[in-house]
């Protein structure tokens, strides 16, 4: 299977292959850094030890009056954790001093210490776990983004200006910063790889209305479109396709339409040799900011058994029976019931 396209993409895919790129990488990995503190830990309080085992004449017993190196031990441990049972007590005022503006400093790291461990391993899971449980509770009928490039960034920013709401866009990536750039949008934003089966369950695809797979790979927009119609038998997923060849693979996949970029990109620039404004009224029809757009309706009552040219509201060019395309020049070009239109027609903001 070959695969061509954005450039930036392929690339960003690749790279889940031998691991994560490099700004999504952690600076240490959680074993080293609960090793790596828990001897931060361990030496502080073999610190605090042996200072005070230097200065123990000035600390007392109030059980036998003798301070042994156990004492010592216990004396740290009950200081450094604030629990402090009052048994052993310091009397001496440089032993104080110690306590004041030594102990309590080292007490109060290895507590912001513990603290930080506790939100950096625990609290965020638990929070993230919430925050899922909730997404996947009210996500039902919407639609999920495979791949935020600049593909995806466009069909997510053009199905908002024609109605949809961002919060009924999932964007699913591998990269960090594409989610960060998709929540800032006012999207959902979900790491992970869009082939992933887990991914896709969080994302809620199986309620979803529609799948749109935008990977920049034909491979990996294989994979995505084969996992997201397993998960879901009804949504219907349009997905891109940077090879003729493998479009038919995409579609025994699953996929309801595969849209060809570099092939419409490759007509426009023919017909733009030739021509001052194919171009700008083929965007007309395509953008929600244009003057006209293209419509896909089935008939009205009153529009049945009329030609194509005749119908109520906008110009029809296409049929489709049972299927298969009719042309408003071919005899058999009047609307029957069932039949499905597409229509040009002017934007109501522009009438």
């Amino acid at each position: 299977m070959r695969n061509t396209g954005d450039s930036k993409l392929p690339a960003r895919y690749a790279a889940q292959s031998s691991g994560r790129v490099l700004y999504e990488k952690a600076p240490i990995s959680p074993e080293k850094m609960l090793l790596t503190r828990l001897l931060i830990v361990i030496g502080l309080f073999g610190l605090v030890i042996t200072v005070l085992w230097f200065d123990r004449e000035g600390l007392r017993d109030t059980l036998d009056d003798h301070i042994s190196f156990g004492d010592i031990i216990y004396f740290a441990m009950i200081t450094v954790t604030t629990v402090g049972y009052g048994d052993i007590v310091p009397v001496d005022g440089n032993t104080r001093i110690i306590d004041a503006l030594f102990i309590t400093p080292i007490r109060i790291f290895i507590w912001f210490m513990f603290l930080g461990t506790a939100y950096q391993l625990v609290i965020p899971k638990v929070l993230e776990g919430f925050r899922m449980s909730r997404l996947k509770g009210r996500l039902q009928g919407h639609v999920v983004v495979c791949g935020f490039g600049e593909t995806g960034q466009v069909a997510a920013r053009e199905m908002v200006s024609k109605g949809s709401t961002p919060e009924d866009i999932v964007v699913i990536d591998i990269s960090d910063d594409c989610v960060s750039q998709a929540a800032n949008a006012g999207y959902i934003g979900l790491r992970g790889d869009p082939t992933h089966e887990r991914i896709l369950v969080d994302a809620g695809v199986q309620n979803a209305q529609a799948v749109i797979v935008s990977l920049g790979r034909d491979d990996s927009s294989v994979l995505a479109v084969l996992t997201a119609r397993n998960l879901s038998p009804k949504a219907r997923i349009v997905s891109v396709v940077w090879e003729d060849e493998n479009a038919k693979l995409l579609r025994q996949a699953g996929a309801n339409s595969v849209v060809r970029p570099s092939q419409a990109g490759g007509y426009l620039l023919a017909d733009s040799v030739s021509s001052n404004y194919v171009t700008d009224y083929v965007f007309d029809l395509l953008t929600s900011d244009g003057r006209v757009e293209l419509v896909e309706r089935t008939p009205t009552a009153s529009e049945i058994g009329k030609r194509m040219k005749e119908i109520d509201r906008g110009i029809a060019v296409r049929l489709y029976r049972k299927g298969k395309p009719v042309g408003f020049w071919e005899n058999n070009s009047e609307i029957q019931s069932g039949d499905l239109m597409l229509v040009i027609e002017p934007i109501m903001n522009d009438i």
